[in-house]
Formats: C-alpha cells, sequence, structure tokens
C-alpha cells in the first residue's frame, strides 16, 4: 500500500442541493406562506401587502429561523453571516457580505456581489435580480419569501 504523502490537502465540494420552488409560480409562493402563518405573522405581511409600495419584507420560509420576518424599510439592506448585516444569517453556507436588496425607485433589486454558494432566485443562480412579491430567495440553507405591496 502506497503511503500518502504527509502534505496533502483535504478539500470537499459543498452541494446545498436545488429543490423545487414552493410552488410553479410567486404567487402561489405567496398563498402558501401565508396559509401557514400564525394571526399574528399575517396581519403583518397583510400590512405590506396592502401598504405603500416602497415598503418590503421577507420572511424566513425554511432554514433555521424559519418564521423571522425581516422589514426592507432601508434604501439599501444587506444579507450576510457578519453581524452588521442588517439581515444576518447565521450559518457557514451564507458568506459575510452574501447580498444586498436596494430600493430603486418604488422597486427592490437583489445583488449579489460574488458569494461563494451564490444567490438563488426562484432556482436560478442570478447575480442580480428585480424581485416581485412572491419570489423565493435562497441563500445558503435559507430560504426566504420576498413580499411587497400588491399592484393597484
Amino acid at each position: 500500500m502506497e503511503k500518502a504523502p504527509e502534505n496533502s490537502e483535504l478539500t470537499s465540494t459543498l452541494h446545498l442541493g436545488l429543490r423545487t420552488v414552493v410552488d410553479a409560480s410567486p404567487e402561489s409562493a405567496l398563498s402558501s406562506l401565508l396559509a401557514t402563518l400564525s394571526p399574528s405573522d399575517k396581519e403583518a405581511v397583510e400590512t405590506v401587502l396592502n401598504g405603500a409600495p416602497e415598503k418590503a419584507m421577507v420572511v424566513v420560509h425554511r432554514g433555521a429561523s424559519k418564521g423571522a420576518r425581516y422589514l426592507l424599510d432601508l434604501d439599501r439592506t444587506s444579507i450576510g453571516r457578519s453581524p452588521e448585516s442588517e439581515i444576518f444569517l447565521d450559518d457557514v453556507t451564507v458568506s459575510r457580505s452574501h447580498a444586498v436588496i436596494e430600493r430603486i425607485g418604488l422597486g427592490f433589486i437583489l445583488t449579489d456581489p460574488g458569494s461563494l454558494n451564490g444567490t438563488y432566485i426562484n432556482n436560478q443562480l442570478l447575480k442580480t435580480a428585480t424581485l416581485q412579491s412572491g419570489d423565493e430567495i435562497q441563500i445558503g440553507k435559507f430560504h426566504l419569501i420576498f413580499i411587497s405591496a400588491r399592484k393597484k
């Protein structure tokens, strides 16, 4: 048997594995989320859905902090493993500065500045995307549903 070199490096690849989106459309994803929320959480989500277009929210749909809600009331909201992030997702599958959601006019754009594991919107690996209410954002092990005001 051959002896392994003493200075060999072990490496591994983390495969997060894609799964199907909550449902086929953002509207279905939003309906599915609303059906699982407590009355107080549902009221908070409905307030954003029926509110002003410059406000939005993300809700953790799957992951360690399932049910956590984050109001997007700043022009720029950082998401990452760094405790300085406005949305702090504490897991090694999340980069320190993983993504940013920016309010542009009455819309919201998500940008991934180069995270290690990437950012998925509705199961598509994207560097930047205009978010629509009901979109599912996957950052590491976390699946978040983006919620914004209904189009009137």
